[in-house]
C-alpha cells in the first residue's frame, strides 16, 4: 500500500475538528474495509509536528478482541493502561490518580498488584470507572489526549459500560475519545446499537459514519498503489467489482498491475485470493494464527505451530511482506479482521478441532503466553471450540470468577452462563469445580444482579429455588435466594417482590435470629414502606433493628433506623430519631448507609422547607459519592435532592445543570421519573413547551413501566407535571382528570407533600370550567381532608389550596391569596409567592383595589423576570394594563367627562367594541352590573348607544390618555400629562 491516504479528506477535517473542540467524542462507523483504522493511523500521524516540536497530543490507542462469541472484559483499556505504563512508569501512573492509590487499577492490569479485595461490588465497580476517568482528564491536564477504542462491535459488557461513563462524564479538559465499529456487524439486537443512540444524544458526540469511495477515489488509490498510471479500463472493472470499498480494491488489484484472474464470486474467495498466493507453509501458519483471534503474541503462535522462532519468522515474512499480516508490538495482526474471519472459516471440521485442541494445550503447559487476566477465557474459548466439554466447564468456572474479581459482572454471567449449559454433558460437573449445580445459580443470579441483567437474574433465581425447594424445602438457602430475586422484581417493577420477602421472612419463622433474618426483614419494610401498609413496615424495620442489635449488626441497624424514621416522618418537628439515624449510619462506617441517610435528610429538610440545607446536604453526599466511586449511581441519585431545593429556591440555572448532568447518566428506572419532571417544570414555568412535552413523555414511558404506587414522589410528581401542561394548554379537563388520581390514590407514604400541589391544579381547573366541576371540586377537596399538614413547606401548600378552592366556587379570596404569598416568601420559594401575588392582585382588581393590585403586582414583575419565567410574566403584564394609575393626593375620584374610574375603564372596553359579557369578565365584575355602567355612560355624555361613545371617546382623545395612565401605572409613577 502506498502512504497516501485517498478520498478521506473531509473525515480527517472532521476529526481535527474534534480534537479542537475537545473534549469530545467520534463515533466512527463503517463498513468492513473501508478504512477506519487507516484514518486513525492518518490521523495519529498528523498529531505530530515537524520534527523536534512534539506531539500535539497524546494518541492512547486500544482494541476490543474477538473471542467467538465473547469480548475480553476491558480489553482495550488494559492496552492503553499498559501502553501507559511503559510510556511514564507506574509511578507516573500513579501520580494521576486520587491519593496516589493505584490499586482499583490492578483489576486492569497486574502490573499494580492484586486488587484490594476479591469483592465485586456495584461500588467497587463504579469506583474503577472512576479511577479510568480522574487518570485520563488528569493527563489531559498536561496536554491534549486522543483515546482510540478500535473494534467496538466487538466490545464486550464491561467494556461498553466504561466507554459509555468515559463519554457522558469527561470534564472540560482537552479529551477527545474516538470508537471505531462496524456498521455492517451492528444487526438489529446488536447490544452496540443502543449505546451508539444513547451517545449520539450527548452533547459534545459526533456521528462520522466512512462511505465506499467514488470512482475518482479508486483510481486514485489504484494509482499509488501500483506507483503509475494504470492500464485503460483497469479502475473502472475494479470500481465495478469491488463497489468502492478500499479492501476489495487491495483484494483485486494483483501484483503485476492487472486484475487478478479467476476472481471469486464470493467475499471469503475474495478474501482469500491474497493469502492463497503465499507459500504453502506461510498459508499453514496463517491458518494456525486464525484461532487465536485478530491479534496473536509471537510466542502463543510459536507454541501452536511447532515452529522455533527463526523458523516462524521466515515462514512469516512472506505474510507480512504482502501486508496479510502487519506486525503489532510483540505480536502479530492481520491486516483485516475479514481476512482472518475467511481464513478460519476455511479450515476443514477435523482441522478445526484440532487447532483450538492444539491453543488450550499450550496454554495449558504455559499460562505465561497470555496475559493472566486472558488466561480462563481463553481456554474457555479454545475447549469449548474443541468439543471437550469437561475442560470447557472448569476453565469458564475459573473465567467466571476473574471476571468476578475484575467486576466485569457481565462477562462473569456468559461464563457462568456456558457453565450451566455444560453441566449435563459433564458427569462429575460438581466434583470438577467444586460447587453443585445451586451454587453455580447462585453465583448466576448475583452477577445478573451486579450487571444489571434483571431479566435474566428473575429466571435464574427461579431456577435455583426450584431445585432447593425439591431438595431442602423453603429453608434458609431458599430465603437468600428469595431475596435476590425480590430486589430484582422490584428494579424491573414487576409484582412479586413483596411476596417473596414475606414467604423469605416465613422460612426463617422459628430459626434463631440471624443477619439474614435482619436483612430479609429490613429490605421488607423498605418496600412494604412504599404501599398504603405503613404498619407492616414498621413492625418489620422494628424487628430488624431489635435482631440487628442484638448481633451487633450495626449495618442492618442503620437501614433499619432510616426504614423506621421513613415510615413515621413528620416535616412539623426536627425528630431525635434522624441525630440516631446521624449517629448509626456513622457509626456504620458503611458507605452506602452514609449515602442512604444523605439522601434521607437532604429529602426530609427539603420536606420541611429548609431548601438552603437540603441543598447544602445533598451536595456534600454527591461529593462523598465521588470519593466513593458511586458518583454514577447514589450520586445520580442525589441529584434529585440537590435539584430539588435548587427549583425551590429558584436557582433554576443551577438546577438545570443538575438535572442536565443526571440525565445524561442514563439513569436507573427507579429514580428516572424525577429528574424528568422537575426539568420539565422549569421548562414549562419558562414557557419552552416542546422540551416539557419531551420530558413528560418520558416520565410517563417510565411510569407505564412501574407500578403506579411504587413511589408517591414519582406517581405524583408525574400527574403535577402533566396537570400543569394541561392547564397551559387550556385543557382543564384534562387537569381535572390528573387531580382525580390523587383522589383515588389515598394513604400513600408522604401523601400530603405531593398532594397538594396536584389537588390545588385541580381546583383551578373546576373553577374555570364553573358548574360542570361541581362534584370533582368537592372531591378534591374531601381529599384534603385526609392530608397531613406538618411544617412551613406543606402549610404554604395548604394555603395555597385554600385560595385555589375558593376561586374554584367562583371566589377570589385575597385575604386567603396574600396569606399564601406570605407563606411562600417565609420560606424563599419565589415562583409560588409569584404566583400568589399575581391571583391576590386579581381579587384586588375585583374588589376595586387598584393601588394593592399595582402594588403586588409590581413584586410579582421582579420575581417573575429573575425567574425567566416568560408566561406568568405575560400573565402579569396583562393584569397590569388593567390597573389605573394611582391617584395624586387630593385629587378626586373622577375621570374624562365626568366619568367615574370605573365607568372610565367601562368606555375604553366599549371603545375597542367589547360586549357587556366581554367586559364583566375584564373587570371581574357581573354582566348586569357591566350593563349599568354602560347605561350611566350613556346619559353622562348624551349619547343613543354605544358607538356614539366609542367616537365621542376617540374624539376627545381619551384613548391617547388611557395609554399614558397604563404606562405610569407600569412604571410605578404618576402620568405626566392626564386630562382633568
Amino acid at each position: 500500500m502506498g502512504p497516501v491516504l485517498v478520498g478521506r479528506s473531509a473525515e480527517l477535517a472532521e476529526l481535527e475538528g474534534a480534537l479542537a473542540a475537545a473534549p469530545g467524542a467520534v463515533l466512527l462507523g463503517g463498513e468492513a474495509g473501508l478504512g477506519k483504522t487507516r484514518l486513525i493511523r492518518e490521523f495519529a500521524a498528523r498529531l505530530h509536528e515537524p520534527a523536534g516540536a512534539g506531539p500535539r497530543a497524546r494518541l492512547l490507542i486500544g482494541g476490543c478482541l474477538e473471542l467467538g462469541s465473547d469480548g475480553l472484559p476491558f480489553a482495550p483499556f488494559t492496552t492503553v493502561l499498559r501502553g501507559l505504563v511503559r510510556d511514564i512508569g507506574i509511578d507516573g501512573v500513579a501520580g494521576l490518580v486520587p491519593r496516589g492509590d493505584t490499586g482499583g487499577l490492578a483489576r486492569l492490569l497486574p502490573e499494580f498488584g492484586e486488587p484490594e479485595s476479591d469483592a465485586a461490588s456495584g461500588e467497587e465497580r463504579a469506583r474503577l470507572f472512576e479511577v479510568v476517568l480522574v487518570l485520563l482528564e488528569r493527563l489531559a491536564e498536561r496536554g491534549p489526549v486522543v483515546l482510540v477504542i478500535e473494534d467496538a462491535h466487538w466490545a464486550d459488557r464491561s467494556t461498553r459500560d466504561l466507554l459509555a461513563f468515559l463519554v457522558r462524564n469527561m470534564g472540560a479538559v482537552p479529551l477527545l475519545i474516538v470508537v471505531t465499529y462496524r456498521t455492517d456487524e451492528l444487526h438489529r439486537t446488536h447490544p452496540l446499537r443502543p449505546l451508539l443512540g444513547a451517545l449520539e444524544r450527548t452533547d459534545r458526540v459526533r456521528r462520522l459514519d466512512l462511505t465506499r469511495l467514488s470512482r475518482t477515489d479508486v483510481g486514485a488509490l489504484v494509482a499509488d498503489a501500483l506507483g503509475s498510471a494504470p492500464a485503460p479500463g483497469l479502475v473502472e472493472r475494479i470500481a465495478a467489482r469491488s463497489e468502492g470499498n478500499p479492501l476489495f480494491v487491495e483484494a483485486l488489484l494483483d501484483d503485476d498491475g492487472t486484475l487478478a484472474c479467476e476472481l471469486p464470486e464470493s467475499l471469503r474467495d475474495l478474501l482469500l485470493a491474497g493469502v492463497q498466493r503465499l507459500p504453502e507453509e506461510t498459508q499453514d501458519v496463517l491458518r494456525d494464527a486464525s484461532g487465536g483471534g485478530t491479534r496473536i503474541e509471537h510466542a502463543l503462535l510459536a507454541a501452536v505451530s511447532g515452529l522455533d522462532d527463526t523458523a516462524l519468522t521466515r515462514v512469516l515474512r512472506p505474510a507480512v511482506a504482502a501486508n496479510v499480516l502487519v506486525v503489532d508490538g510483540d505480536g502479530y495482526a492481520f491486516r483485516h479482521a475479514l481476512i482472518r474471519e475467511a481464513v478460519h472459516d476455511d479450515l476443514l471440521p477435523g482441522e478445526y478441532t484440532r487447532l483450538h485442541t492444539r491453543y488450550a494445550q499450550a496454554l495449558e503447559n504455559d499460562p505465561g503466553l497470555v496475559p493472566s487476566g486472558r488466561l480462563w477465557v481463553e481456554l474457555s474459548h479454545h475447549w469449548l471450540a474443541a468439543h471437550d466439554a469437561t475442560w470447557a466447564l472448569v476453565a469458564s468456572w475459573r473465567a467466571a470468577a476473574d471476571a468476578r474479581k475484575a467486576l466485569a459482572y457481565a462477562e462473569c454471567l456468559t461464563m457462568l452462563s456456558r457453565v450451566l449449559e455444560l453441566w449435563d454433558r459433564v458427569p462429575d460437573a460438581a466434583t470438577r469445580i467444586g460447587a453443585d449445580h445451586v451454587k453455580v445459580l447462585e453465583d448466576a443470579t448475583s452477577a445478573a444482579d451486579q450487571a444489571g441483567e434483571y431479566d435474566r437474574g428473575v429466571k435464574l433465581a427461579t431456577a435455583a429455588l426450584r431445585e432447593i425447594e425439591e431438595a431442602e424445602g423453603i429453608g434458609v438457602r431458599a430465603a437468600s435466594m428469595l431475596e435476590w430475586r425480590a430486589r430484582m422484581r422490584y428494579q424491573l417493577a414487576r409484582p412479586g417482590f413483596v411476596e417473596d420477602l414475606r414467604t423469605a421472612v416465613t422460612a426463617l419463622d422459628g430459626a434463631p435470629p440471624t443477619a439474614l433474618r435482619a436483612r430479609v426483614l429490613s429490605t421488607l419494610a423498605t418496600y412494604v414502606r412504599l404501599t398504603t401498609d405503613i404498619g407492616q413496615a414498621r413492625a418489620a424495620a422494628e424487628e430488624s433493628l431489635a435482631i440487628a442489635r442484638e448481633m451487633n449488626d450495626v449495618v442492618t441497624e442503620a437501614e433499619a433506623l432510616m426504614t423506621l424514621f421513613c415510615a413515621d416522618i413528620d416535616y412539623g418537628n426536627d425528630p431525635i430519631q434522624i441525630h440516631e439515624v446521624e449517629e448509626a449510619a456513622l457509626r456504620s462506617g458503611n458507605h452506602r448507609v452514609a449515602l442512604r441517610y444523605a439522601v434521607i435528610k437532604s429529602h426530609y429538610l427539603e420536606g420541611a422547607g429548609r431548601h438552603e440545607e437540603a441543598e447544602g446536604v445533598a451536595r456534600r453526599g454527591k461529593e462523598q459519592a465521588r470519593e466513593y466511586g458511586v458518583s454514577r449511581t447514589q450520586g445520580t441519585f442525589l441529584c434529585i435532592n440537590q435539584a430539588e431545593p435548587l427549583v425551590s429556591l429558584g436557582r433554576w440555572d443551577e438546577a438545570l445543570a443538575v438535572l442536565g448532568h443526571a440525565i445524561e447518566q442514563d439513569p436507573a428506572i427507579t429514580i428516572r421519573t424525577s429528574l424528568l419532571v422537575l426539568h420539565g417544570e422549569i421548562a414549562l414555568a419558562r414557557g419552552d413547551l416542546d422540551t416539557a412535552r419531551n420530558r413528560l413523555a418520558g416520565a410517563r414511558e417510565v411510569m407505564n413501566l412501574k407500578m403506579k404506587w411504587l413511589k408517591t414522589q414519582d406517581y405524583f410528581a408525574t400527574l403535577r407535571l402533566e396537570a400543569r401542561m394541561a392547564l397551559a394548554e387550556g385543557r382543564h379537563d384534562a387537569v381535572i382528570a390528573a387531580a382525580r388520581q390523587v383522589v383515588d390514590q389515598a394513604g400513600l407514604p408522604d401523601d400530603a407533600r405531593y398532594a397538594w400541589p396536584v389537588l390545588s391544579l385541580g381546583a383551578r381547573a373546576c373553577g374555570e370550567l364553573g358548574d360542570a366541576a361541581a362534584a370533582d371540586l368537592e372531591a378534591i377537596v374531601g381529599r384534603t381532608a385526609t392530608l397531613h399538614t406538618g411544617g412551613p413547606l406543606l402549610e404554604a401548600m395548604r394555603l395555597t389550596f385554600v385560595a385555589e378552592a375558593a376561586r374554584g366556587r367562583g371566589v377570589l379570596d385575597l385575604a386567603a391569596w396574600d396569606a399564601a404569598a406570605a407563606a411562600w416568601e417565609r420560606l424563599g420559594n419565589p415562583y409560588p409567592r409569584a404566583e400568589a401575588l399575581t391571583a391576590a392582585a386579581e381579587a384586588a382588581l375585583a374588589g376595586g383595589d387598584h393601588d394593592g393590585a399595582a402594588v403586588r403586582l409590581q413584586t410579582a414583575t421582579g420575581l417573575a423576570a429573575g425567574l425567566g419565567a416568560a408566561p406568568l410574566g405575560s400573565r402579569i403584564d396583562e393584569l397590569r394594563r388593567r390597573v389605573r394609575a394611582p391617584r395624586r393626593a387630593g385629587a378626586e375620584a373622577t375621570a374624562p367627562l365626568g366619568l367615574t374610574p370605573r365607568e372610565y375603564e367601562v368606555l375604553r372596553l366599549v371603545s375597542e367594541g367589547r360586549s357587556n359579557r366581554d367586559i364583566a369578565e375584564a373587570l371581574f365584575i357581573s354582566v348586569k352590573t357591566a350593563s349599568v355602567h354602560v347605561s350611566n355612560i350613556l346619559g353622562k355624555l348624551g349619547v343613543a348607544n354605544r358607538g356614539e361613545a366609542a367616537a365621542t371617546a376617540h374624539r376627545q382623545r381619551l384613548f391617547a390618555t388611557a395609554a399614558v395612565l397604563t404606562e405610569a401605572s407600569a412604571q410605578g409613577g404618576s402620568p405626566g400629562g392626564c386630562v382633568h
